[in-house]
């Protein structure tokens, strides 16, 4: 009050008031002279107050009461213009502040009496208003009398004074808080003790307040009171109120001077139990009417609710939330539950908006709002308030859709035939909608046919009303379509707005706060440490309590949010606006998603992506997440069920892109509206800028975005470049959201493969193009995102359908690609986790059977190869993985490739590998050789491991190094972890185990089904072993000969025996098959050859090696068992190679023994070529010569180890055991089959002959201890061997024609066998010669084959040796011909008669009767003579007999005593009987020569009899005598053969024959040598014997002759009586020549006797006998002589 308190201002004061004063006493001159009088004392007064005092105004004020006087009388006089004049000085007066509280008081009570009389009214109010604003000396009755002063003059007639007084009462109730808050100012430094206010405390209790605060109080009391219809206790004298005015003060008190209320409990005590409850009470008319009920419903007239009142209480509840909130937390509860009420659909149209309006207010207030959640949603048993504030005015915008608002008629007049509430089914009008193409024109939203205009209300944030500000509105007002809509749209957005700044704002602080503890929290210094962990506990605490109550805002409003904004969305159509409900979807999907609210979340971005969508698109991803997520898709606001809109089809938007739809959409073209575009928008925005928080709802984002990328990429290229930045921006995401990131595309991709089963349509290959996007853009942290995406794609190429396949594979190859050539940091040489990580996937692909796949696998690896070869270290095991793991079922093309990877691999790589890789390129290599689809390949594979094998030999050294220290890290690594060392071929050191594995894969193709592969790495394999074997430790060897070859010989043994005897036809293609390959059985032959051969060359050429390891003996046998099995093997091939390897281990020379050694280091022996006894045979002509000696094993073997000798045992156990299995060959072989059909298999004769030819040099080894067991066994086989038959088709390549008498070489060898045996028992020592005897039986009995040939079994064979025939019928009907023997047997024959000449006086010879065997073998050709199937036969015998004869018969005689020969005579004589008799008939082309060469033959023999038995005969049993002398006495008379013609007859008796043994008959008959009378007898009773029985025939034949008359008698008698008639003439010459002394005269007699019969023949009418008969008369012309002398001889 500067101004007032000037001298100057007091000076011009003092001036006025005097002039006041003076105008007073001039106008109440006339009339009214006490004022006049008043007035005038009144300027003597100031001017006495201005001289006497300093202070002029503070007297002024003491004497205000005298000085204001004059003007109060003045007032009196109720004179207008003197009224006027006297209000106007004391306002003066007022505003100089010299008025003391009595003076107010009278001025008071002077404006009340001008009041009553109605004068001055406006001057009343600016004088009280002066009176009130200038000081505070008005108060307590005086102030309740001014201001009930001012209310008075607001309800007069005149309407400006009415609205004055309404100003100036508003006025003068703000003077009075605002004067309390000044007196609180003034005491704010003073403590009080607070009086406690008791709860139930009386209201007039106020003692506790000061002044000021007093009349407050008692005011706002009273406002109370008067709102609610009550008398007040403080405003006497008021007369009316109205409700109106009442609530305006009471608003404006609030809202102007909260912190009265909340500083003083009085007034908070106010506020809980006056004002609320009138607020409470006031609203009920609203809450109970209900629009459209009728009156009936109800017994009471239900009170209509009011607009003015309505919309005041309204705003008074606004100020009570907005500012006590925190004292009123129930009433406004209350509150907020009846706002959120006034929003439904039954009431007024103008309450609804009024109340839309209020709640936007709190919408702009996010801190209030998340007052409320703490206060209500997040306690336990109370309302949900800020939950249903949301979903209120989500169920509002339903509403205004579903119900055509009241004002707006013509919505009203379609709505009529509905129910309220039912959705309007009548198209909307056409006023409605614009012309042109059917764009609106105003902005608006339009839902199936209802149309509601969108209006610009206020400016974003502030919540400005425009029907809570419509104080002067009696009527409720009529309000514009669209408007209540536009609200609410306000309140979602700004709640949207509101909400999210702040939580975003609160978590930035706590996220940065955070950051800064944990920074200073890992600081070292110990002191602040404890401090700054307990404030991060605390900040943890709180930030947990902030972070509930984040979630429970979110959690309480997401669902009508979205239920509502959908809907807005859906039915927009301004641009303008749909921005804005997306932006609201964004946010609310971004603050979700950093709360890590997923269900939320998902929903709004499902919201968006639905709107990015045509209608009715079917997305299963939108729906299968929305089910998941929300159980259904309708969410319940208040008790109603709200579907989630879909879009309805009738949105008039403009189609600005059309595209293909995905392959499971029926339709044929996507259309995209500009609206489905800017959501579209919205969504990439999204992405962008929230993609870290989207965790797994990345799934929806991406599928949308999938659907629209495939329409719209070619037309909106904004859009499209935005997506492509979308996943480039990736790799900016943490590592979590990177990997929800690629679980979305992952999932995506799934929906797509599933859609792609079975369907022909081109499948959606966007998630599989953006992993990979993804995957080269994130590749500088590739790890964390590798399996998660490799893993996927693996999956994707697994699919049927080969596009899609193709795009997995692709993608996959080119990450491993771009993963191997990226920078890694560090570089990939140093991290070999990495590498391995980023070649996995390929090797994974490997399971995947599709061969487009594989191909491309391949093609990668390939490239990896060429590019990266050199550096792929670790790597190299996957990478050759790959190759090797190519199935043979997998196509050739793909079998080429991965074969080209791996050739390559051996020809470029094998140097930068590491050599533990070297073993799988082993395996690979090995496993390409099985593939059978392309024989070249396998070959090929074949020739790489000989390559390979010769990069081992050439670095040898530089690989055992790396590789020994290898094993040395494993084996300690194994020691660690207390395992064992588990690798092939363990123990052998590590390079021989690559070796091994070498050969085992070799091993295994050596029993690949296709021949040319076994026969190529069979030859692989032994060459193999053979160049390279030398490298490998000695120990090794054992593993070679038993894991490697052995097994080999097994498998293929197997193989063998059970190989399908099918013929092949061909060879595929046009290949012709020999025949000796024609079925699967001779084609395994083949192999069985060639790995047998292998075998046993190896142990042969290293038997230095071999025989030094442990079990040689061991290994012998079970070669030799391989060989035995080989050679009784039914096939010819195969049993003939085997004794061909037989005979090669057989020609290993016993190790040199040290006594023989020549006398120089062992080191340096020079190689000498041993040269072994060769043996003659089929393909063993030539002799075997042995370089591989000691040169060959400088090497390793040098000084360190001299070759070992082997004791002599060994040895000799080796050649028995070789003995032993030749044996049970043979035996075998040679044992015919039981029964016998065409399959039945007969041995080879070379298989035979080379059997029997490995004998002679396997027995050269065991020759010492060769006993009469094994020489029986020898024979067994030899004779079985002999015996065989020949098939008929190979006997002309194996028998000599008939007349050619050669041996077969089966037999020449066992005659050389016998004849090696022989000589070496010949030379052995006594003990062997026992053996002797054995060999005669077995000579023997091939002597036997000459006339009767071996059976073999029970099988017929053809014999060839027919006189006849000299050529073998080709095709005979029988299968098997038996050989011709008899050269043979001729030729055994020899032998046994050479052998016998050097025998004969043998021990062992002797007692075995071999003699009498010889003559018992030989009687069979001799008795059969010419039924001998070769006549050279019996000759043959015959010499031979008479060879041995001459040999054996001195020796028989020298052993005549001891009765070894005793059995020997009876044979012989027998032996003489039959040859000499046969009974075999001569042929019939028998010339004459030949019957006399013959007849000689026979002579020769009596002419042995004659001289070497006969003249022995003392020494000589004598039955044998007995037996010669019958035989003898039979020869002499004439034997024929019955064949002869009758010209031939007289040739053919054998005359000489019968004159030999006439005469050596008669010579021994009557030799006087005769001893024993006994010897005599018998000759002379052999002649009586034979004169007797030509007595007999010639009788029966005259007798005969006689009878038959003309017919001629039989052939045979006729034959007979010749042969009696030259055995008579025979017998009378010899008896001739015998000396007279020896014959008896009884045989005189019998002979002359015969003469009468001989003569009565002459009768006969043949010419032959009586040619005969003729010289049988002549002899006995002897005869005729003088009787006397006769007689006289006879007697003496």
């Amino acid at each position: 009050m500067s101004g007032t308190n000037s001298p100057e201002a007091v000076k011009k004061l003092l001036e006025n008031m005097q002039s006041d004063l003076r105008a007073l006493s001039l106008e109440c001159r006339k009339k009214f002279p006490p004022v006049k009088e008043a007035a005038e004392s009144g300027i003597i007064k100031v001017k006495t107050i201005a001289a006497r005092n300093t202070e002029i105004l503070a007297a002024l004020k003491e004497n205000s009461s005298e000085v204001v006087q004059p003007f109060l009388m003045g007032c009196g006089t109720k004179e207008p213009k003197i009224t006027q004049l006297c209000l106007a000085a004391i306002q003066r007066l007022m505003s100089h502040e010299v008025v003391s509280e009595t003076a107010a008081g009278n001025i008071i009570n002077m404006l009340w009496q001008l009041m009553e009389n109605s004068l001055e009214e406006l001057k009343l109010l600016q004088t009280v208003l002066v009176l009130l604003t200038t000081s505070t000396v008005v108060h307590d009755e005086a102030l309740s009398k001014a201001i009930v002063l001012c209310f008075r003059l607001h309800f007069t007639k005149d309407n400006i004074t009415n609205n004055t007084a309404a100003a100036t009462v508003r006025q003068v109730v703000t003077v009075v808080f605002e004067r309390m808050v000044a007196e609180d100012e003034r005491h704010r430094d003073i403590v009080e003790q607070p009086v406690l206010v008791q709860a139930n405390s009386n209201r007039r209790s106020v003692s506790t307040l000061r002044p000021c605060a007093k009349d407050a109080y008692m005011l706002f009391q009273d406002l109370c009171q008067l709102v609610n219809a009550d008398a007040p206790y403080w405003l006497v004298g008021m007369t009316e109120m109205t409700r109106t005015f009442g609530l305006e003060l009471l608003e404006s008190v609030l809202n102007d001077f909260p912190q009265v209320f909340l500083q003083h409990q009085e007034f908070s005590f106010l506020l809980k139990e006056r004002v609320c409850p009138l607020v409470i009470k006031l609203f009920s008319p609203n809450i109970k009417f209900r629009q459209g009920s009728s009156a009936s419903s109800s017994p009471a007239p239900v009170e209509k609710p009011y607009f003015p009142i309505c919309m005041r209480l309204l705003r008074v509840v606004s100020v009570l939330i907005k500012q006590f909130y925190s004292l009123l937390v129930t009433e406004c509860e209350i509150f907020l539950s009846l706002l959120v009420k006034f929003l439904d659909a039954d009431k007024p149209q103008w309450l609804r908006a009024v109340a839309v309006e209020s709640i936007h207010r709190l919408c702009v207030q996010p801190q209030l709002l998340r007052s409320f959640c703490q206060s209500y949603d997040m306690k336990q048993h109370s309302t949900k308030v800020f939950r249903d504030i949301v979903n209120a005015l989500g169920s509002f915008i339903q509403s205004l859709f579903l119900v055509p608002p009241t004002g707006n008629t013509a919505a009203a007049n379609q709505a009529g035939n509905n129910n309220v509430g039912g959705p309007v089914s009548a198209p909307a009008s056409t006023g409605m909608l614009g012309i042109g193409g059917g764009v609106t024109l105003l902005p608006a939203f339009e839902y199936r046919g209802t149309w509601i205009p969108i209006l610009t209300i206020t400016v974003q944030g502030s919540a400005k009303a425009t029907y809570l500000e419509m104080l002067d509105k009696v009527e409720p007002p009529t309000i514009p379509e669209g408007y209540a809509m536009s609200v609410a749209f306000h309140c979602l957005l700004d709640l949207v707005r509101g909400i999210t700044s702040m939580i975003e704002g609160e978590l930035g602080e706590v996220e940065t706060e955070c950051q800064t503890t944990t920074e200073a929290a890992s600081s070292p210094t110990q002191s602040s440490e404890q401090q700054e962990l307990q404030s991060t506990s605390d900040q943890l605490d709180t930030e947990i309590v902030s972070r509930a109550v984040w979630e429970e805002m979110v959690n309480a409003c997401w669902c009508g949010l979205l239920a509502a904004l959908s809907l807005l969305l859906d039915a927009s159509t301004d641009e303008a606006a749909t921005e804005n409900i997306l932006k609201a979807e964004l946010t609310m999907a971004a603050l979700c998603g950093r709360l890590g609210l997923v269900t939320s979340r998902d929903a709004f971005i499902t919201a968006i992506c639905k709107g990015s969508l045509p209608p009715h698109y079917a997305l299963t991803v939108l729906n299968a997440t929305t089910a998941a997520t929300l159980s259904s898709k309708s969410y319940s606001i208040q008790g109603q069920s709200v579907m989630m809109i879909s879009p309805s089809s009738e949105s008039h938007q403009q189609v600005v892109a059309v595209g293909q739809p995905l392959a499971v959409q029926p339709q044929g073209t996507v259309m995209l509206t500009s609206k489905n575009i800017q959501c579209m928008r919205t969504l990439l925005n999204l992405a962008h800028c929230h993609g870290a928080v989207l965790g797994t709802s990345w799934q929806l984002v991406l599928a949308t975005l999938q659907v629209l990328t495939t329409a719209v990429m070619t037309d909106l290229p904004v859009i499209s470049n935005i997506l492509s930045r979308l996943f480039e921006s990736s790799q900016y995401l943490d590592d979590v959201s990177l990997h929800h990131l690629i679980n979305a595309l992952c999932s995506l991709s799934l929906e797509a493969m599933d859609m792609a089963y079975g369907n022909n349509k081109e499948p959606s290959l966007f998630a599989v193009a953006k992993l990979l996007e993804t995957g080269l853009v994130n590749m500088h942290r590739i790890e964390i995102l590798w399996r998660p995406l490799t893993g996927h794609l693996l999956e994707v190429c697994q699919h049927p359908n080969s596009r899609m396949r193709e795009w997995g594979a692709e993608a996959l190859t080119s990450l491993i690609k771009a993963g191997l050539t990226f920078n890694h940091d560090p570089p990939l040489s140093q991290n070999q986790r990495l590498q391995l990580l980023l070649l996995n996937p390929l090797k994974e692909m490997s399971s995947i059977n599709h061969p487009d796949i594989r191909l491309k696998q391949l093609e990668c690896v390939l490239q990896i190869l060429q590019s990266q070869g050199d550096s792929l270290g670790p790597g190299w095991p996957l990478a050759l993985g790959v190759m090797g793991a190519i199935r043979n079922d997998q196509g050739e093309s793909l079998i080429r490739t991965a074969f080209q990877c791996l050739q390559l691999v051996v020809t470029d790589f094998l140097p930068t590998m590491p050599c533990t890789c070297l073993q799988i390129v082993v395996d690979v290599a090995g496993s390409f050789g099985l593939h059978n689809q392309e024989l070249n390949i396998s070959l090929t594979s074949i020739g790489l491991l000989w390559n390979i094998s010769d990069y081992f030999f050439q670095r040898g050294e530089i690989i055992e190094k790396e590789l020994n220290k290898e094993e040395a890290a494993q084996q300690k690594q194994a020691e660690e972890k207390g395992v064992v060392l588990n690798r092939p071929f363990h123990p052998a050191p590590p390079f021989d185990c690559l070796w091994l594995c070498l050969y085992a894969k070799l091993g295994e193709l050596c029993v690949d089904p296709r021949p040319a592969v076994r026969k190529s790495a069979g030859q692989t394999l032994f060459s193999t072993i053979g160049a390279h074997g030398t490298l490998l430790q000695h120990s090794t060897w054992h593993t070679v000969i038993w894991k490697v070859l052995f097994h080999l010989l097994d498998r293929v043994r197997e193989s063998s025996t059970t190989a399908d005897k099918e013929k092949i036809e061909s060879g595929g293609g046009n290949i012709l098959i020999h025949h000796s390959r024609d079925t699967a059985e001779k084609q395994w032959a083949e192999t069985w050859v060639l790995t047998l051969a292998g075998v046993a060359r190896i142990f042969n050429t290293r038997r230095y090696l071999l025989q030094p390891l442990g079990d040689f003996s061991r290994a012998w046998d079970v070669l030799l068992d391989h060989i035995q099995s080989a050679a009784l093997s039914k096939n010819n091939e195969v049993s003939l190679a085997a004794l061909k390897s037989f005979q090669e281990i057989l020609q290993i020379v016993s190790p040199v023994r040290d006594s023989d050694k020549p006398e120089t280091p062992p080191a340096v022996n020079v190689p000498v070529p041993v040269l072994i006894g060769s043996i003659s045979g089929p393909g063993l002509s030539r002799p075997f010569v042995r370089t591989d000696s000691i040169g060959e094993r400088l090497g390793r073997y040098s000084s360190s180890e001299p070759p070992i000798v082997t004791d002599e045992l060994e040895d000799l156990n080796l050649w028995w055991a070789a003995w032993n299995t030749w044996y049970r060959i043979g035996s075998e072989s040679t044992k015919p089959p039981i029964t016998f059909d065409k399959l039945t298999f007969i041995p080879s004769q070379p298989f035979l002959t080379a059997l029997i030819q490995i004998f002679p040099a396997l027995y050269q080894h065991i020759k010492t201890g060769f006993n009469m067991d094994d020489l029986q066994k020898l024979g067994v086989i030899l004779h079985s061997a002999v015996s065989v038959p020949i098939s008929s088709d190979a006997s002309p390549f194996i028998l000599p024609s008939y007349t050619e008498a050669v041996l077969t070489s089966l037999q020449e060898a066992v005659l050389t066998a016998l004849d090696v045996l022989q000589k070496a028992i010949c030379i052995g020592p006594e003990n062997m010669q026992i053996m002797y005897p054995a060999i005669f039986d077995q000579l023997l009995a091939f002597v036997e084959f000459s006339c009767k040939p071996p059976q073999y079994g029970q099988l017929e064979t053809k014999h060839i040796a027919n006189a006849k025939y000299n050529q073998i019928q080709l095709f005979a009907p029988a299968e098997w011909v038996a050989l011709n023997y008899v050269p043979f047997a001729e030729r055994s024959l020899e032998v046994v008669v050479d052998l016998y000449q050097k025998t004969a006086c043998h021990k062992a010879v002797v007692n075995e009767k071999v003699l009498q065997n010889i003559i018992k073998t030989l009687r069979v050709p001799l008795s059969l003579k010419y039924s001998c199937p070769s006549e050279s036969t019996w000759k043959l015998a015959v010499s031979s007999l008479l060879k041995v004869l001459s040999i054996g018969l001195p020796v028989a005689r020298q052993h005549a005593s001891s009765g070894k020969f005793d059995s020997m005579w009876p044979e012989l004589a027998s032996t003489f009987e039959d040859f000499l008799f046969t009974k075999s008939i001569p042929p019939d082309n028998l010339s004459i020569q030949e019957f006399q060469r013959n007849e000689s033959i026979d002579v020769e023999v009596v002419q042995l009899i004659s001289t070497e038995i006969l003249p022995y005969a003392n020494f000589i049993p004598k039955e044998f005598v007995g037996q010669i002398m019958t035989m003898l006495n039979k020869g002499s008379i004439h034997s024929q053969s019955s064949s002869f013609t009758e010209a031939e007859i007289d040739i053919r008796l054998r005359e000489e024959f019968s004159k030999m043994c006439f005469e050596t008959l008669l010579q021994f008959s009557f030799s006087n040598k005769v001893t024993t009378p006994q010897e005599g007898y018998i000759s002379r009773m052999a002649l009586s014997v034979l004169l007797k029985r030509s007595q007999d025939v010639l009788h029966r034949y005259i007798e005969d002759e006689r009878l038959s008359g003309k017919c001629p008698l039989p052939r045979q008698q006729v034959t007979e009586i010749i042969f009696v008639l030259k055995a008579v003439s025979t017998l009378i010459d010899s008896l001739k020549k015998t000396q007279p002394e020896n014959v008896d005269g009884n045989t005189w007699a019998q002979v002359i006797a015969l003469y009468p019969t001989l003569v009565e023949c002459i009768t006969c009418s043949s010419s032959e006998v009586c040619s005969a008969l003729k010289e049988a008369l002549v002899p006995f012309k002897d005869f005729m002589q003088p009787p006397a002398s006769k007689v006289q001889n006879g007697e003496s």
